[in-house]
């Protein structure tokens, strides 16, 4: 089910309306009116695949129990084993089988090998990689004792499949968001009133941006031979939103439809295009991912300690790890290799990942070093995006050698004008918000201002809709 449908539209006031009459104040019975309403949001795409969460969550309660039963090393290291290995073989059969099985056969024709492997005929279960990262989170906690077991399998099983993050994130830790299955649930007006902010900006990211900018975008990646290189430049740019808008929008309806509920999810976003560099962007963008590969594999690796090589390894592992993540295709290994890569210049001044610069942004407050950092940061993200957007790395290198090729004509008339301005009014408003989850102009102190703001906000997304077709998530395939 998605978010932007008309099947949410109904379905989320039925869950919010049974949820506070009936459920909300009762621990278990919310816990398992959670799980069912979860249950027919994921098998509303196909509930063929609901049995896969059910397994992981059975495989990851299962052992967390068992972890609190002993306090043998190698026992407990056993069913740390078992759980990675049981998440990761499921995770690894469905999105990475044929990935691999096909580079195998490449590999073998190239020697003259001739091989006609099995290929799965299966679609990829939708969110897969997120509630599989967060149930390998909660198993890891409680191996390093960070957290204790859950004691019942119901609000257990509620945290994994907790419907607003379910498919898309942001991936919660089960130190976060656990502890709330276990007490009544509790909202306060003010804190309806954000949520439903969040929800209406998280609404426009994605119709207005997102789904404004697709056409256009996949046009331009299917024969960037045909454009300029002035569009080819645009159709970056706007792939750059485009994803910026699908993926926080996502978030930020996730945050504000949790919160109405009354639970509160982390932030996944802070404004990642006004970064002034590679590592404050990697901060500010998709946090709860990177978060988790700093804690579960950067650190454990042995994070910014010991030698030069070994830093380097780390960080090449994590960013490699990190594209593959995104998808079974060597674009996404490429385009981690990328941003791995930018971050050897910070390794030579020995700073610390995820923590400082690498083109070290200018200490300097002066305006023009400070937006010059900003273009340029963006800029490189954006040659990156072609790599993650492309279907293959050498239609990357197509689109990127086109650009030069083609500078004689590099007009961006093929841009509706409209698009260019609500791009610019995109970029205006989070710039102006950028201290706070939604517009300020939401929050202003005049009551017919904020009503304002909201009636545009809502006329835009109505507009969007009539102009343009229904788009599902991006980050649905991951």
């Amino acid at each position: 089910m998605l978010f932007n449908s008309i099947e949410f539209l109904v379905f989320y006031p039925i869950v919010f309306f049974l949820y506070w009459k009936f459920f909300a104040v009762k621990i278990r019975p919310r816990a398992l009116f959670i799980i069912a309403a979860s249950y027919i949001f994921y098998g509303w795409w196909d509930y063929r695949f609901l049995s896969l969460i059910i397994i992981s969550t059975l495989i990851d309660y299962s052992i967390g129990t068992q972890l609190a039963k002993t306090e043998n090393p190698r026992t407990r290291k056993s069913w740390l084993l078992l759980s990675l290995f049981s998440n990761l073989g499921i995770l690894g059969f469905f999105k990475y089988y044929n990935f691999f099985v096909a580079s195998w056969e490449e590999l073998f024709s190239s020697f003259g090998i001739s091989w006609d492997p099995l290929f799965l005929n299966v679609a990829l279960p939708v969110g897969i990689s997120f509630y599989t990262f967060q149930t390998l989170s909660y198993t890891i906690d409680v191996y390093r004792k960070k957290i204790p077991p859950c004691e019942d399998i119901f609000q257990f099983a509620a945290y994994v499949c907790f419907f607003p993050q379910l498919v898309a994130g942001p991936i919660e830790r089960a130190s976060h968001l656990l502890p709330q299955f276990a007490l009544p649930a509790r909202v306060k007006r003010w804190e309806i009133r954000i949520g439903l902010k969040q929800m209406l900006w998280g609404f426009f990211k994605k119709i207005v941006i997102a789904d404004s900018c697709a056409p256009i975008v996949n046009q331009i990646f299917q024969s960037p031979d045909s454009y300029s290189s002035g569009m080819l430049i645009a159709g970056s740019i706007l792939f750059a939103f485009q994803i910026y808008g699908d993926f926080s929008g996502y978030s930020d309806i996730a945050i504000g439809t949790s919160r109405l509920l009354g639970f509160k999810l982390m932030d996944n976003f802070n404004y990642p295009y006004f970064s002034r560099s590679i590592p404050e962007f990697w901060r500010r963008w998709h946090i709860s991912l990177s978060t988790w590969f700093r804690d579960y594999l950067y650190i454990p690796l042995g994070g910014s300690r010991g030698t030069f090589v070994n830093r380097v390894r780390n960080v090449f592992i994590v960013f490699l790890v990190s594209g593959l993540w995104h998808g079974a295709n060597w674009t996404f290994v490429f385009w981690g290799l990328i941003h791995a890569l930018l971050f050897m210049p910070g390794l030579l001044l020995r700073v610390r990942m995820f923590k400082s610069s690498i083109f070290r942004a200018p200490t300097s407050e002066h305006w023009f070093l400070k937006t010059s950092s900003v273009i340029i940061t963006f800029a490189i993200v954006c040659i990156a995006w072609i790599f993650f957007r492309a279907s293959s790395i050498s239609e990357a290198w197509t689109y990127l050698s086109n650009i030069p090729i083609n500078w004689k004509t590099n007009s961006i008339s093929g841009i509706p004008g409209y698009i260019s301005g609500i791009i610019i009014l995109f970029i205006l408003t989070e710039f102006i918000s950028r201290r706070q989850r939604y517009p300020v102009f939401y929050s202003m102190p005049n009551q017919w201002g904020r009503s304002l703001a909201y009636s545009v906000t809502v006329i835009f997304i109505l507009v969007a809709l009539y102009l343009n077709d229904e788009q599902t998530f991006i980050y649905f395939q991951f």
